[in-house]
């Protein structure tokens, strides 16, 4: 037979098969079996079989018709493939998505890329903490920050935040960074916004007592009122 002509078959029977399914099948939870057969169904899909019988992937496979059904009903348990209802001309019949899998594939893309995103933003709150103090963080200053994320559950902007109004306040020092966070979690707040309306709502207060008693010095120069939504 002709080895061009072999070579042009093999050239048009090429299938695309997603790279992230290549490299990632077993971080979402498949196995190399597993994969193959979601392969086969995406094979016969794009061939224009969305519903290939169980003897159909059997002979694509190391597997029986059995093993296959088993897989491929384990498979949509678990939410890799799903079986869905299509109609044509008035008739209808079940086909095979990928949908879930593509779905799962890009959730864990996605979250690879948050991940990487929150550990780049807690190396540059270390950096940020260590240049308002002038010096390396101690041992236990990096525990307590660490504890500020991973126990207490605030995130870098609102610790961040805290460390803005400690410098604001003149009290640069982490017991009283530590005050501001457990005074924030206590009252539910949760964001920069929330952060900042609770800080103008304490300076409104300290700010009546004061009035009341008249303008004992009246050249004491006002302290700006802070930005929280600063994130600069």
């Amino acid at each position: 037979m002709d080895k061009k002509f072999m070579l042009n078959l093999l050239m048009k029977g090429d299938i695309n098969i997603p790279a992230l399914l290549i490299e990632h099948y077993h971080a979402i939870g498949l196995d190399e079996q597993e994969c193959m057969i979601l392969i086969q169904v995406h094979s016969f899909i794009i061939k224009g079989d969305d519903f290939p019988t169980f003897d159909d992937l059997a002979q694509r496979m190391t597997l029986d018709e059995t093993a296959c059904a088993d897989m491929l009903r384990r498979l949509i348990q678990h939410g890799f493939l799903s079986i869905v209802q299509k109609t044509e001309n008035q008739i209808y019949s079940e086909a095979y998505s990928l949908l879930p899998l593509w779905d799962k594939l890009l959730n864990y893309a996605y979250g690879k890329e948050s991940e990487a995103s929150e550990k780049e933003s807690e190396k540059a709150l270390y950096t940020i903490f260590e240049h308002e103090f002038g010096r390396p963080l101690s041992p236990i200053e990096c525990e307590s920050l660490a504890m500020w994320m991973d126990e207490d559950h605030h995130s870098p902007q609102l610790i961040k935040a805290a460390l803005r109004e400690a410098v604001v306040s003149g009290k640069l020092n982490f017991r009283y960074i530590d005050r501001i966070l457990f005074d924030w979690k206590k009252n539910g707040i949760k964001t920069l916004t929330q952060a900042k309306e609770h800080g103008e709502n304490i300076r409104r207060h300290q700010q009546l007592p004061r009035q009341g008693r008249g303008n004992e010095n009246p050249k004491k120069p006002k302290m700006p009122a802070y930005d929280w939504l600063d994130k600069g």
